[in-house]
This record gives C-alpha cells, structure tokens and sequence, in this order.
C-alpha cells in the first residue's frame, strides 16, 4: 500500500504544478516549464527617434547568425491605420493591403465567426495590437529601394480569367520598380504574391526579396487551466517544425536554421490558438531565414531570397504565397510540406494525429462534432476494454477484502510495518496485486491526453454546436451541467472503488471529483463531454465486473 499511497501523491503533485505553472502563465509571469502567457504585457510608449526596422540582408555563411536592423519606426503603424487601403475579397477570405509598403495590414477570415457571429479578423493594426505580412527589397550598402515603407500605386484590379480576385501595385526607388501582385484562389485561404522587379540601375547590387511576418507578443485570453501556444514558427526540410518564443526571442536565445538550400521547401509562421499564418516561398532559389524583435512587444519571423543576379534594364518575378487561416490539418497537408505541423500536437502527435483522423471519420458520417467525440470515446474504451477490465477486477478484489484490511490496520495500530507484512500476505494468498488497479490505467495515459490536445488544438469545433444548450463545443458549459455530471460520475467511481485505509488517502479520494469539477468549469464543453462519457462508461464496465465477482463470491 505504500507504492500505491506514493504513486497516488505523484499524481496529485505533478496535477498541482501543472495547475500552478497555468496559473503562472496566465498572469504573465515566468511559468516553471512551456510557453510564457504575455497576455497582461502593455505596449511602451513609441520613440520619436527616426530609426529603420527594414531588414539588413542575412549573411550566406550558414555559421553567420542573421543581422537584422535596429529598432522599428513603430510610428509607421499609425500610417498604416490611416493610409489608403486596397481590398481584395473571394469567398474565404478579405484583406486589405496598405497604400504604405503594400502589406497586408488586415485579414479577415469570413467562415470564421466570433461570438457575436461577425467574422474573425486574424491580422489587423490597431492601437492595441498589431499583426500584419509584409514584403521588400533589399541590398548591400545603404541603397533605398521599394520596401516595406514605399509608397505603392494601384496599377490594375479584377478578375483573371479564372474568376481570382487580384490587385497590381508598384513602387519604384533608385531606379528599381517592384510590383507586387496579389491573388485570391477562390475557396482557398492561401494568397498568391507575385514579386516582378525590374533592375534600371547598374549601381544597385545584388538585390535580395524578404517576406515577414509581423506580431505583437501579446497572447489571446485563455482558461487559467490550460495555454497554448502563440508566436513564430520556421520550418525547413531538414530541421523540420521549430517553434520560437516570444521570451526566446526577447533573450536572443533562439536556434533556427540559417540557410535553406535551393530545393528543400521552407516556410515561416505566426501561430496562435486555431489559427496561423505563413510565408511559403518559392524553392528555386536559397534562402535565409531570420528572427527578432523589433520594438517592445513587437517580433518579426521572416525568409529573404536573394535574387539571380539581374541585367540593367531586365525584369525577374519570384513567387511566394501566404496562408491565413485556421488550423485545418487537412487543408494545411495540402499547400506545402509540413504547414499540417502548425496544428501542434507536442510529443504525442505519433498518437493525436490517427485520433484526430478517426474523429473525423465519424464526422463525415453523424455530422456532428458532439456524437462524434462520444463515438469517439466509446471507440477508445473498446480498445481498452481488456486493459480496463484487468484493472476493474483488481479493484473489485481489492474492495472484497477490504473488511479484513481494515480489521488488520485497526490490530496492528502503530506497528505500520507488521501491518504491510500482514497485508502483503493477505494480497499473495488472495492472489491479488496491490498495483493490478494502476498498471493498466496508466498504460492508457498517452492516449487520454492525446484525445485531450486533440479537442483542444482543432478549430473544426470551434462554433460547433452538440445538443440543447451547447451551442460551442470550444467554450465552457454555459450552465455547467456537463461539469456537474462529471463531478456525480467521478463520486459514483470513487463509491465503487475500494476505500483506501489511510484516512488522510480516502479524504483525497473523497475531495477529488470536487477539485477536478472546478476545473472543468473553465475547460471547454468538448472536453468534458469526453470526460463525462468515459466516465459513465467506466462506471458500467466497473459495475459489470464488481457484480460478476460478488456472484462468484456467492
């Protein structure tokens, strides 16, 4: 009993840092271990002091770390809110790209609702929060050339012949033009960009195209009980997903790859909870990636591909794409290697990844997210029927001869050693292992809390509705009637479980189903619905089995 107690008051003390790292990240301090909340970090004031934040180009060396430029203008970011802006609109998705620097200041996702069901906008530049792509040229040496900062002019707008929205802006700066062509794929979340320069000063050196993206660090409200992760992320075909942290970055600590050899598809991305964005450039070429701050709060993540060399006079377009949207794995598999990663599922994503398939599976047939989960989990419970049932049945012994534990605890009182001997006897004679309740359960851990990421990391739930009154399976219980159920289930499996003889262990056991209640109060309704079902269905199975060995006993 001893192993058992000491296995029980490690769960209860790796759940208790969990909860209090949460609780850290939360109120943006420094939690003991994942991501860092920045969730209450308020933006400085902006310095006055004329200064560049346009990328210097990266060194070719792979040994050489990026050099990026001092400090932003951040008072570039109130032009933005107030120049002219050009929008572009298909049924997905509508942007609006900036007069100033032809960036793409705002980006609203039109299938994606918000609580008061008007359309969520990912990117925007506001007051309070900025979050943006953008796009230049650059070279060695002190040249002015069109970038992020350049005034750009409409020169066409419309329809292809496909039906694509697009938009044609240029800007020309020390005698090289850059226009830049944006189309919309029609159902699609990704932009086609096209970058047509044309060289018409042989004193302007090798020129080099980067695409960024641009966010504050702030991060989205989330429960105190759980946090996922908000800020850059690079991939190459080598070192595959990396992601970086706001905190990392801050400290100059992070590690990423340099150089990407022409070929090895690479691309960079903001994430936040559900939704992403990312700059997937051409392979052709090399590239250099790179990453920094730029101003207080404010972090950039971005590829620059130097240009083959151009003739005066002459004209070279590089291509690039940009994705805006949610986290959609399928969809996200087929625009570019790897982009599926940007749903991150962590260590377990061997497992989350068959999990999620199967969920959706279910979904195309119930079509509905909520009987999906529950099919879902009576699946999962199938699976381990043999591994619960060996578990069940080691309680059920366990609760048989616990009359006769008692009465050894209450003859062998203070002499905890003879009583361990007794017990252990009794377990042998009864042919009963102390751990054969434990074993099983824990080998079905890695699963529970893959399902658990799963639900928390898809957006397809996201304004899903199941039954009654849950409208959103992403959003706590608006009654926390799920809540309550479980915590009932919870009290009903402790009623069928053996009670431990240690009284401090049995009021644990007692308190639990409340502890664990209010924290469900404040996770989504998805995942204690998960729970709730397994939970009822654990207590069939358990009930089954305890009425099979009281008839044998009979």
């Amino acid at each position: 009993m001893d192993t058992k107690r000491t296995i029980l008051w490690a769960v209860f003390s790796i759940a208790g840092l969990l909860l209090y790292n949460n609780w850290l990240a939360y109120e943006g301090k420094t939690p003991l271990f994942g991501p860092q909340s920045m969730s209450k970090q308020e933006s400085a004031p902006i310095s006055d002091e004329k200064k560049s934040d346009v990328p210097v180009p990266t060194a070719t060396s792979a040994n050489t770390a990026p050099v990026l430029a001092p400090k932003a203008i951040p008072a570039s970011m109130a032009q933005l809110a107030n120049k002219e802006r050009f929008t572009l609109q298909n049924d997905m998705l509508a942007i609006e790209v900036s007069a100033d620097g032809a960036n793409v200041v705002s980006a609203t996702l039109l299938k994606e609702l918000e609580i008061d069901k008007k359309p969520m906008q990912l990117m925007q530049v506001t007051p309070g929060h900025q979050y943006f792509a953008r796009s230049g040229l650059i070279a060695a040496g002190n040249a002015e050339l069109p970038n992020h900062t350049s005034e750009f002019k409409l020169q066409s707008s419309g329809k292809d012949g496909s039906g694509r929205p697009f938009l044609v802006v240029a800007s020309e700066r020390n005698g090289v033009i850059l226009e830049k062509t944006f189309i919309l794929n029609l159902g699609s979340y990704v932009i086609d960009v096209m970058h047509r320069v044309t060289k018409n000063n042989a004193a302007v050196g090798p020129l080099v195209l980067y695409t960024e993206l641009v966010r504050d660090g702030s991060k989205l409200e989330e429960s105190q009980f759980y946090s996922t992760f908000t800020g850059p992320a690079v991939y190459t075909d080598k070192e595959k997903f990396n992601k970086l942290e706001f905190t990392d970055i801050e400290k100059n600590k992070i590690t990423i790859p340099k150089q990407v050899p022409a070929g090895d598809p690479a691309w960079v991305a903001m994430v936040q909870h559900y939704y992403a964005s990312a700059w997937i450039p051409s392979d052709k070429l090399n590239r250099d990636i790179y990453a920094g701050k730029i101003d207080t709060n404010v972090y950039r993540v971005g590829i620059q591909t130097p240009l083959e060399n151009i003739a005066v006079g002459k004209t070279t377009v590089e291509t690039a794409r940009l994705f805006v949207g949610p986290q959609q794995e399928s969809t996200l598999e087929a625009i570019a290697p790897g982009l599926e990663l940007l749903k991150d599922y962590g260590y377990l994503t061997i497992l989350a990844k068959p999990i999620f398939w199967t969920l959706e599976r279910i979904y195309e047939y119930v079509n509905n997210w909520g009987w999906s989960i529950v099919i879902l989990t009576f699946l999962i419970k199938l699976l381990f029927y043999p591994l619960s049932a060996a578990s069940y049945k080691s309680m059920a012994r366990m609760k048989e001869v616990q009359p006769r534990v008692m009465a050894m605890r209450e003859a062998n009182n203070g002499n905890p050693q003879k009583m361990n001997q007794e017990m252990m006897a009794l377990y042998k004679k009864e042919k009963i292992n102390p751990l054969g309740g434990c074993l099983p359960m824990l080998i079905q851990i890695p699963v529970f809390i893959s399902l658990y990421w799963v639900l928390l990391s898809s957006v397809e739930i996201r304004n899903a509705p199941w039954i009654l009154w849950i409208h959103d399976l992403a959003v706590p219980d608006p009654y926390y009637i799920l809540p309550v159920i479980m915590a009932v289930s919870m009290w009903v499996q402790t009623k069928l479980n053996p009670t431990p003889p240690d009284p401090i262990q049995a009021k644990v056991m007692l308190y639990m189903p409340i502890i664990f209640s209010v924290m469900f109060f404040f996770f989504p309704a998805g995942l204690v619905l998960y729970w709730v079902v397994n939970n009822i269905l654990s207590i069939a199975q358990q009930w089954q089995i305890n009425k099979m060995i009281i008839k044998r006993a009979m």
